[in-house]
């Protein structure tokens, strides 16, 4: 199915989402998540970025400053707000708030091919990486703002029943068990637990939903309604699994 991207305004939500070619993975290793989300974090710039480095160790977050090799970090200007996002072996999800003109579509462009050269140079491989141009559409209804954030956070529940994962056992877990210990999205930090708080802007969501325990206890009985609240946002689902 085609997808028409929308006009892309200031203060305006969407939810951005893209897999790999041929539904390939496109996150093979731990190391690769936490390259995407560092990614995430260091291209929200409106100015170009040039020798970063950054340690990533995946038993802690990545609050610890980045350190430059010739010249201090000047305080970014972000392109767009990242409201929430889910990393999954195959595709990815993200709620986004374009901040600048062009915002939306220059962070985009920025993140698909910083990864996609990163990924190619890691497994040796050469040519396009992700399914075309990333797909877009406007979060425009209370109903669908309400619901979108609950169904990007689940979205990995759907790996509970494929095995164990790279980063934690399946094993006896509740969705909601499964969901707090799934390092790559910004649901733990919603609910209170540092992952990757410096990558989200959570304040908008916790304030509509009430904080962090609120949002927690929506999330458990949205999970109960699940089937049905996602029949409410077919609209928003781009081309779904």
């Amino acid at each position: 199915m085609s997808v028409k991207k929308p006009y892309f305004a200031e203060g305006q939500i969407y939810h951005i989402y893209n897999r790999g070619v041929e539904k390939r993975e496109i996150f093979m290793q731990t190391g690769d998540y936490f390259r995407m989300v560092h990614d995430m974090f260091e291209l929200n710039d409106l100015d170009a970025i040039v020798n970063t480095v950054r340690h990533l160790n995946p038993h802690k977050s990545m609050e610890a400053r980045p350190h430059y090799i010739h010249t201090e970090r000047k305080p970014r200007k972000i392109l767009v707000k990242i409201l929430a996002f889910a990393l999954m072996p195959n595709h990815y999800h993200l709620l986004l708030e374009q901040v600048r003109p062009g915002g939306i579509i220059k962070f985009m462009q920025k993140l698909g091919t910083a990864y996609t050269m990163y990924f190619n140079k890691i497994y040796e491989r050469v040519g396009p990486l992700l399914q075309g141009r990333f797909k877009a559409v406007h979060v425009n209804q209370d109903a669908h703002f309400v619901h979108l954030p609950f169904y990007i956070h689940a979205n990995p529940i759907d790996l509970m029943y494929r095995g164990p994962t790279s980063n934690t056992s399946t094993t006896s877990m509740s969705p909601m068990e499964f969901l707090k210990n799934y390092r790559w999205s910004s649901f733990p930090d919603y609910v209170g637990i540092k992952n990757f708080p410096s990558v989200t802007s959570r304040e908008f969501l916790l304030e509509f939903f009430g904080g962090e325990k609120e949002y927690e206890q929506a999330t458990e009985q949205w999970l109960a309604e699940r089937n049905e609240h996602e029949s409410e946002i077919t609209d928003l689902i781009i081309d779904p699994e």
